[in-house]
């Protein structure tokens, strides 16, 4: 029984993996009265819970605290590391795959949106983690 929970759990998490994947990609091109905000902000804050998803879908033992803290100092670090600039690593940040993974340019305001994203997640992989286990012990 507690593998169907897992089961359950995993699925919702694919397929909300599944609609962060272009979403994601959507907020670096998206255009309008938010764009500035979007493309650099809100971008982040996607980028944590995508982060805590696929890494709670591969490490299924580890408690989810723990992915969110991974995720965090992660990213954090990441964040730091565009602060050096060496050939190899301008050249990845040069492609549009690179800027939005490793990213181009240090914000201090990219921790708040790190932060409120892996807080966010710890809470929705909670919740998914709850309701799956739920369901499958008829509780």
């Amino acid at each position: 029984m507690k593998e169907k929970g897992i089961q359950q759990a995993s699925i919702i998490k694919i397929l909300i993996l599944l609609i962060l994947i272009p979403a994601g990609f959507y907020t670096k091109v998206c255009k309008g009265s938010l764009q500035e905000w979007i493309n650099y902000s809100f971008c982040d804050f996607l980028y944590e819970i995508f982060w805590c998803l696929l890494f709670s879908l591969l490490f299924t033992k580890i408690r989810v605290i723990w992915i969110a803290l991974s995720v965090f100092l992660t990213t954090s670090a990441l964040e730091f590391l565009q602060l050096w600039h060496p050939p190899f690593l301008q050249a990845v940040r040069d492609t549009f795959l690179g800027r939005t993974l490793i990213g181009n340019s240090f914000t201090w305001s990219d921790f708040f949106y790190y932060a409120a994203g892996c807080i966010a997640s710890y809470f929705l992989i909670r919740a998914i983690d709850r309701k799956s286990s739920v369901q499958d012990y008829g509780v």
